[in-house]
């Protein structure tokens, strides 16, 4: 059985028989033997092949190989005498078992635009950068599942198709099926797309106490920026018996968990990041882990942002919703740190946040942090029937389509709170990457579907 090069490299183990499976990333011929690197996608790391000319296809296959070909090699591990490596494979059998034309292939040993990349999305994985996202992707969605897990949470699946537009937003791709008259619709009433899974996981909260759920949402906003996606994933928990302080307290300690998770698991892949993508990346994660976030309310935030000299693109005052470059200037020049901002005006605000006693303002809560801006929303939710009712009627909403989420106050009401966590903003966040689009594997933005 083939073993990857990642644990070859981690054990370090000579005189050993092994088996190796991978795509050919250079080739270089001397007079006795030719040194294949090798990378199999387990690490960023090749394995040096020393592949002799004695070997029965050296003339007829190996000397012919270029990046792009599979092989399947065996031999034996022996110390290196090169230098940056500790073993080398010396093969005894090697196999193509498919081969890549190097006049079409298009990722030859040179470095590629990251635009250039995605417009290739089916290869791009194949480079250090995408492969290095894609396992820091990897190990944070395993991390996050094992933080709530140890803590009792209970993972939900909630619906990606639903009649509930939980932002009220009206943002929703619409769903119906081929060739349905518009009399009469799939599901019985008009359907789209989730935004998000929170009104599902409320349910499912005063039932079991904690949940949470991590699936794919989508917004149908015309945003064609370096911050927005059309499909992106969220994970979003929720608690009974909750408050805001704790619903707070709750997703700190996951960014927290998460983030020093990855540096201990990803460190191979981050020095990457931290030398040609972002300077000093590596620094701003231990910060995150290490240091307390800064604590301010939405009207401590706006008296600090008129206060700069440097007019922002978009003006700041009260009761208007804080934009990217206001929640960027909070972490990188005022505090110099991850923000915590409450208590927002309760206009801007979904109808199923919490009025807090002023009447203007909600329990509502951002984290930002540098480099992105918000990284997690939520909010304490309103689990009085009459304020809640009243604030469907003042949103427009119909309170006969929500009568099942205003059941969830009517038996059994409690204090709940959750938030949501934006995973692509969290991979950017962790990995420097500047563009949202190189931190999923197959980006959907307005008119771009790959695949």
């Amino acid at each position: 059985m083939a073993i990857r090069i990642q644990e070859i490299l981690k054990q370090r183990k000579q005189d050993t028989k092994v088996t190796v499976k991978g795509w050919i990333r250079t080739r270089r011929d001397t007079g006795a033997f030719s040194f294949l690197e090798v990378n199999d996608g387990s690490c960023l790391s090749n394995l040096q092949i020393v592949a002799d000319r004695e070997l029965t296809n050296y003339d007829r296959e190996i000397t012919k190989l270029s990046a792009g070909c599979s092989v399947v090699i065996e031999g034996d591990l022996q110390k290196s005498p090169a230098k940056g490596q500790d073993v080398e494979l010396h093969a005894d059998y090697v196999q193509v078992v498919g081969w890549a034309d190097p006049e079409t292939y298009p990722l030859q040993k040179k470095r590629h635009s990251l635009e250039f990349l995605r417009s290739i999305s089916h290869l791009r994985p194949r480079t250090n950068v995408l492969g290095a996202v894609t396992r820091v992707r990897s190990q944070l969605s395993f991390s996050i599942h094992r933080f709530f897990q140890e803590r009792g949470f209970a993972q939900i699946h909630t619906p990606i198709i639903t009649t509930s537009d939980c932002e009220g937003a009206g943002e929703m791709f619409q769903v119906s099926a081929t060739g349905e008259k518009k009399e009469t619709p799939f599901f019985g009433s008009q359907a789209g797309l989730t935004v998000s899974g929170q009104l599902q996981a409320e349910v499912y909260a005063q039932a079991l106490g904690q949940v949470y759920t991590f699936g794919p949402t989508f917004r149908a906003e015309n945003s064609n920026t370096s911050r927005h996606l059309a499909e992106f994933w969220m994970i979003e928990p929720e608690m009974a018996f909750c408050d805001l302080n704790s619903n707070i307290e709750l997703a700190t300690d996951l960014l927290k968990f998460v983030l020093n998770d990855v540096l201990e698991t990803c460190s191979e892949d981050l020095d990457l990041f931290n030398k040609f993508i972002e300077k000093g990346l590596i620094g701003k994660l231990r910060s995150v882990v290490e240091d307390e976030f800064v604590h301010v309310s939405y009207s401590a935030a706006v008296e600090e942002l008129s206060a700069v000299a440097e007019p922002f693109e978009y003006p700041v005052q009260w009761g208007i919703d804080l934009q990217s470059e206001h929640e960027r200037y909070l972490t990188e020049e005022i505090y110099k740190c991850p923000v915590i901002v409450t208590d927002y005006p309760a206009a801007i605000k979904p109808f199923y946040m919490r009025v807090n006693d002023d009447g203007k303002t909600v329990a509502a809560m951002d984290i930002l942090v540098p480099g992105i801006g918000e990284i997690v929303g939520g909010s304490q939710r309103e689990e009085r029937f009459d304020v809640l009712l009243q604030r469907m009627t003042d949103a427009g909403i119909d309170s006969k389509e929500y009568e099942w989420y205003l059941d969830l106050r009517r038996y059994g009401t409690v204090p709940h709170s959750g938030f949501g966590l934006g995973f692509e903003r969290l991979v950017q966040f962790v990995t420097g990457m500047s563009n949202i689009r190189e931190v999923i594997p197959f980006p959907r933005t307005p008119g771009y579907a790959p695949c």
